[in-house]
């Protein structure tokens, strides 16, 4: 029997979209290292120019007018807007998909983003086709662009959003509630004492570690000025993603601040930083969200943006497993108030714990290896 063919599709290379894809990979290797796993930008397959230009609006509206994703975001009358430019796109793009997929000979594909979805659904129905289609949700509530009828099975992040998805009009049966997939890495044991010593940290101090995703987005200037008035002595760990622009202005402050502070760029270790953190101060992308979860750690969010992020801050803070804070120059309080008060971390612990879904990526690895 030949190895299996798994397509794996995502959308731009530094966000949660492409980690999940990479850590459904790496969990698929470990099951069977045979398979012939094809990991593919699907946006960049097929539009490379598109990408830059709608990569390049994305972030300055994100940036410039947050308000104007909000409204976006999930709205019905957009959405049916859309539907005709949508399937214009999806028509443009099934010539180049074809020759992908008779090249590949894929037995099942994955798309953890919902534009190379609707595409591999447009696909399936103009030739016929019972390619299995598994859609991967990385976000904790599920918006329309992601509703198909040939999608094959949708893999949510909870019970809560299957439910949201079999009110949109998904047949139940075709909804599995797995989590979302990061890094089998993080439930890997750890050397906690190792850690601090690598990094000349403290395995005695409160360890805060602030992150602003892949791309070092959010007020993380602001946050570690803030951070500077906590009253307990603690220590910071500063990721800035792919941000230079924030990494080279905080390396230049770095000595005026009184708190230990240690920096870095896009992190290959977060799994580490992440296990000697007590408290995670970060965006709450799908695939970060997932890491926490998993690993327990009481979360801050703090200014989420419009659209996914504001949707999975509803429901984290629902849940009892993470804290918003919408002013940013006041985040010292409310770790002034958590370091104060053990009983609100452990509660905050608990609930993450409870909800996490530390064996996402294998058990979606596994499912993928039946199809």
């Amino acid at each position: 029997m030949y190895p299996k063919r798994i397509v794996l599709m995502y959308i731009s290379e530094v966000s949660g979209h492409h980690s999940a894809t990479i850590a459904i990979e790496k969990a698929l290797r470990v099951l069977e290292p045979q398979a012939e796993i094809s990991n593919i930008n699907a946006f960049n397959y097929t539009n490379p120019i598109a990408e830059k230009i709608v990569n390049s609006i994305y972030m300055g509206i994100i940036r410039v007018a947050p308000g104007i994703w909000d409204y976006l975001y999930d709205n019905p009358e957009i959405v049916k807007c859309l539907e005709g430019a949508k399937h214009n796109v999806h028509k443009k793009n099934t010539p180049k998909l074809k020759r992908l997929f008779d090249k590949l000979k894929p037995d099942v594909v994955v798309c953890t983003q919902a534009f190379p979805c609707g595409m591999v659904a447009y696909y399936k129905k103009k030739y016929g086709l019972n390619l299995p289609l598994i859609a991967v949700l990385t976000d904790y509530v599920p918006h329309s662009y992601w509703v198909y009828d040939s999608v094959d099975c949708y893999i949510t992040p909870s019970e809560d959003v299957s439910r949201r998805l079999i009110d949109k009009g998904i047949a139940a049966e075709k909804v599995k509630s797995l989590g979302i997939p990061f890094d089998p890495r993080f439930n890997e044991p750890l050397d906690r004492d190792a850690i601090f010593h690598k990094h000349k940290l403290s395995p005695e101090l409160p360890t805060l570690l602030v992150m602003g995703g892949g791309q070092g987005l959010g007020p993380i200037k602001t946050i570690v000025k803030s951070l500077e008035k906590v009253d307990k002595d603690i220590q910071e760990i500063v990721v800035t993603g792919t941000n230079k622009k924030l990494y080279n202005s905080l390396k230049r402050k770095i000595k005026k601040y009184k708190k230990k502070i240690i920096i870095f760029g896009y992190a290959q270790n977060i799994n580490e930083l992440m296990h000697i953190a007590d408290i995670v101060i970060s965006k709450p992308g799908g695939v970060t969200t997932s890491e926490v979860l998993a690993k327990g750690k009481p979360m801050i969010i703090v200014e989420p943006l419009p659209g996914q992020e504001a949707n999975n801050t509803a429901y984290l803070t629902k849940k009892g497993a993470a804290i918003k804070v919408d002013e940013p120059q006041k985040i010292n309080s409310v770790i002034d108030g958590l370091l104060n008060n053990p009983y609100t971390l452990k509660q905050l612990q608990e609930a993450a714990k409870q909800i996490g879904r530390p064996n996402s990526s294998m058990d979606i690895a596994r499912l993928l290896l039946k199809k």
